[in-house]
């Protein structure tokens, strides 16, 4: 049998299932890590520990991509203010979580109320900022989102809101120092109280903890696998919905607006209340999603909300294709296990198996070295963070430009959901039928 026919019967077996797809490419890039990791003799907790990280970015950027999907994968609606939307929620959530003898102080209130009322905040701040700017076309909404990005981002900075007193009632954002959010909640799981500095493990946490310490396995690891799962589960449920809504008579709505929203109008529909229906279901699942990510970490800081993270969400889209939730989902994990995470990971093989010495401060230092052959300087430079940052943005934009040439609807982007709920070539063969 030929390589063709075999690539042929493998893209058809995988592409007419999408649960068989996604379990073939979360092999493919947990396989790629742990075969590059056992190659380079890296110890088992850090392998376990780097497939984790992989595994939570991939799973939080499929997220944010199915809900940026929603909005413009679906309405047509070009949203640059995403990181914005994110900051909303996280800092809500943090300021109502936050007791009231901190500082900067909060509301006290339990953690699963404030993530509720930070969802709530999210949506609602996102349906009012739709209202001016929806009447607006792509290329300006684009502008006036990336502005209230900004405008958020430099609020939140601020030293006059850091610790503030607003009709009586104190809380504050911290400013540019940031904020602290509650610890991870699923700890637990594993701790009886794990608000204390060094909690007990109960019952499930020393039967889990006993069994993988032999492997050398932290328990820190162990608790963000856990995290890991739970946000795999979030993901399979966010995928469940977009789905249903991709096929439900709103969804519909949404597709047609995309195509045409003056024929939308004329069949009447009033298309700018389901753009601002769209556009705050869309900004309050970013900012639920924006608290699922943060509270991993226990802090949060504006610099974490710049623009350039809306940009990675419109390349975790695009490479999956707009309008498909299950490229959604896979534009998300390769954007995140090959690109954002990949140049750390080849800094990490470079820095310690070949024992690079100081680094030159500038590209012409290192390059000068290279008429001595010697590549080991341009090597300790390459490995550099700022380096990795820029090895990062360039790589993106190979695949951009990739992407344009070869892919312009990306990897699913045939797969785009039509408008109407049976196929027009299906609706041609009932009509034929019926004559």
């Amino acid at each position: 049998m030929s390589t063709g026919s075999l690539q042929a019967r493998a893209e058809g077996w995988l592409g007419n299932n999408d649960v068989r797809l996604l379990i073939a490419l979360a092999l493919a890039i947990g396989g790629l890590y742990a075969l590059f990791s056992v190659v380079l003799g890296f110890q088992l907790n850090g392998t376990v520990n780097t497939l984790r990280r992989v595994a939570f970015l991939s799973a939080i950027y499929a997220m944010l991509a199915l809900a940026l999907n929603l909005q413009w994968g679906y309405a047509g609606l070009f949203n640059l203010g995403a990181a914005g939307f994110m900051a909303i929620g996280v800092y809500t959530m943090g300021i109502l979580t936050a007791p009231v003898t901190a500082s900067p102080p909060g509301f006290g209130l339990p953690l699963p109320v404030a993530i509720v009322g930070a969802i709530l905040v999210t949506g609602i701040i996102g349906g009012l900022a739709a209202l001016p700017a929806i009447r607006l076309r792509a290329d300006y909404l684009a502008i006036v989102t990336v502005a209230f990005s900004e405008i958020v981002r430099l609020t939140l900075r601020a030293p006059e809101f850091a610790n503030t007193r607003i009709a009586g009632v104190a809380f504050g954002t911290g400013g540019a120092t940031g904020l602290s959010l509650p610890s991870n909640p699923i700890r637990i799981l594993f701790y009886t109280d794990p608000a204390t500095t060094a909690p007990a493990p109960n019952a499930l946490g020393a039967a889990i903890f006993s069994a993988v310490e032999p492997l050398g396995i932290e328990e820190t690891l162990v608790i963000g696998w856990a995290y890991v799962i739970v946000l795999c589960l979030c993901l399979g449920l966010l995928y469940c919905l977009m789905i249903r809504i991709g096929k439900s008579p709103f969804g519909r709505v949404l597709k047609s607006i995309r195509e045409d929203q003056q024929v939308t109008q004329a069949l009447g529909k009033d298309t700018r209340l389901f753009k601002i229906k769209t556009f705050a279901l869309g900004c309050a699942l970013m900012g639920l999603i924006a608290i699922f990510w943060r509270l991993s970490g226990g802090y949060a800081s504006p610099r974490m909300f710049k623009p350039i993270q809306t940009f990675y969400i419109f390349i975790a889209l695009f490479i999956g294709g707009t309008g498909s939730p299950t490229g959604s989902i896979v534009g998300g994990a390769l954007f995140a296990s090959l690109l954002f995470e990949g140049p750390s990971f080849i800094r990490r093989v470079v820095a310690e198996y070949l024992q690079l010495s100081n680094a030159p401060d500038t590209l012409v230092s290192a390059l000068a070295e290279l008429g001595t052959l010697d590549v080991t300087p341009l090597l300790a430079y390459s490995v550099q963070d700022v380096s990795i940052s820029a090895l990062r943005l360039m790589l993106l934009g190979i695949v951009l430009v990739y992407l344009m040439q070869r892919h312009p609807d990306g990897l699913l982007g045939h797969r785009k959901a039509i408008a109407s709920s049976v196929a027009l070539s299906q609706q041609a063969t009932r009509e034929d039928d019926n004559e």
